[in-house]
């Protein structure tokens, strides 16, 4: 579970961080990064749209999220803001694969930003 300082929490710094935040992408999401300073801690945000699916789905789709990104919190640099927008998909996704192309995208998306 992230806490609640590490969540991206207002639409504004959503659209912050989409619109300038460096991109990687994978078969199943696209990862936007900006960093800020090294005093601000790093935050993950998420955008499931109903593409995916129903609510259960969703929901269930941003539970498996926020479980991969309190796992790459340490690896994360400090002050950096990473939002996940989910393509449809995801949520056929095997758990080892999730956890392997989100890390993958985030550390292509954060080294660039």
């Amino acid at each position: 579970m992230l806490a609640r300082r590490n969540r991206v929490t207002s639409g504004a710094d959503y659209r912050t961080i989409v619109r300038r935040g460096r991109r990687a992408t994978t078969g199943t999401a696209v990862v936007y990064a900006t960093t800020a300073p090294v005093d601000s801690p790093t935050r993950f945000g998420f955008i499931v749209s109903k593409k995916v699916g129903n609510a259960v789905i969703r929901n269930t789709v941003r539970r498996r999220l926020k479980a991969v990104s309190a796992g790459l919190l340490p690896t994360v640099p400090t002050g950096s803001s990473v939002v996940i927008r989910v393509l449809p998909g995801m949520e056929q996704t095997a758990w080892d694969t999730l956890q392997g192309e989100i890390a993958s995208a985030v550390t292509r998306a954060v080294r660039t930003s």
